[in-house]
């Protein structure tokens, strides 16, 4: 599948002409071949944005309100397509698209809701007689680098609230899912939405440092929201402190699970096992370590080994198996060497690890 970006309202490629291919975790094929912008093309695409948001910013609520629904309903129509290219993608099972979809549409209409709830204060004033405010006034261009763990998700959220407060958006489509970020753009198009007000941006992950960098450092660029692991968080708030940006960080998590010495086991198991493999384990918040109290520790190992060892993974296109594929071989290795690390200081593996 060949895409385009999204700038100014039209399908565009990289300045250079180079595309970058986003393979098929599952069956090695082609999945995307998606523009391979650089640091080139970040005057143009901001200047797509900041044309945008001279008369957007003075577009009412109410138009605003309605212009979110209607991207809502859209993007919910779409469920299938999203799904489609989730699986094609990042190896995603159909009802981890599903609820993606169902999530993201929720988000629009939320930010919907808010467009009319958008106050400033009062604030004293020494000066008798006289009225002080304070008024909320959209920012002006923000960048939403997404990641494609929860891509329609996390893609949306990048967005709607900005929009919804008056202000135009560039998102940074991940490089692991290039079309399934481009979707999100075109639902906003067949919104009716202006041009220029939500532009997306694809990238090949070796140019990926220094376009980001060129956005964060655009005078007109004027807040930044990403959600990604913690080291490149580390980097993007560092570029953001020095230009003096307001940034939104989401970052990987450690999320524990504690099992007390009077728990339904039965129930504990089904919880740990849910929360450690949804999307294979590729979620943010999946729970990361199990912490056994008391009594309970020998028979929930037991009885979780033996959960873990009846679940199967497969080609999510064939819809019988609750678990799809890793994004890439490179998060299976990590997997496998992570699994070596520990057996090799004592652990016991109980189940899997081939």
């Amino acid at each position: 599948m060949k895409i385009d970006m999204l700038i100014a309202g039209e399908p565009a490629g990289a300045r250079n002409g180079q595309t970058f291919e986003r393979i098929d975790p599952v069956t090695g094929d082609v999945a995307t071949t998606a523009p391979a912008a650089t640091a080139d093309d970040v005057e143009a695409i901001v200047a797509a944005a900041q044309k945008a948001f001279v008369t957007w910013s003075k577009t009412g609520p109410n138009e605003r309100r309605r212009l979110l629904n209607k991207a809502a309903d859209i993007l919910a129509g779409k469920a299938d397509e999203f799904t489609r290219l989730m699986t094609a993608e990042t190896g995603s099972t159909g009802p981890w698209g599903g609820f993606n979809t169902m999530f993201a549409s929720g988000i629009l209409r939320e930010a919907a809701s808010s467009t009319t709830h958008i106050k400033g204060e009062i604030i004293p004033s020494d000066k008798p007689g006289t009225m002080a405010m304070g008024v909320r006034r959209p920012l002006g261009v923000c960048l939403g680098i997404a990641p494609w763990n929860a891509p329609v998700i996390l893609g949306v959220r990048a967005v709607a609230q900005a929009v919804a407060c008056g202000n135009t958006v560039i998102l940074k489509a991940s490089e692991m899912c290039p079309a399934t970020h481009a979707l999100i753009g075109q639902c906003f198009t067949e919104a009716g939405f202006p041009a220029g007000v939500v532009n997306v941006v694809t990238n090949a992950p070796k140019d990926a440092a220094d376009l980001v960098a060129a956005l964060i450092r655009h005078d007109h660029v004027k807040h930044v929201n990403f959600t990604g692991s913690t080291g490149v968080g580390r980097i993007i708030g560092r570029l953001a402190g020095e230009n003096l940006k307001p940034v939104l960080l989401e970052l990987g998590g450690k999320a524990p699970l504690i099992v007390l010495d009077d728990a339904d086991l039965d129930g504990a198991v089904n919880a740990a096992v849910f929360g450690s493999f949804m999307n294979q384990g590729q979620i943010c918040m999946s729970t990361e370590r199990i912490i056994t109290v008391g009594a309970a520790g020998d028979a929930f190992v037991q009885a979780f080994a033996e959960k873990v060892a009846s679940l199967r993974a497969g080609d999510p296109r064939q819809g019988d198996t609750p678990l799809g594929s890793l994004v890439n071989m490179a998060a299976a290795e990590r997997i496998t060497d992570l699994i070596a690390d520990a057996t090799d200081k004592g652990a016991t593996l109980i189940a899997g690890g081939g």
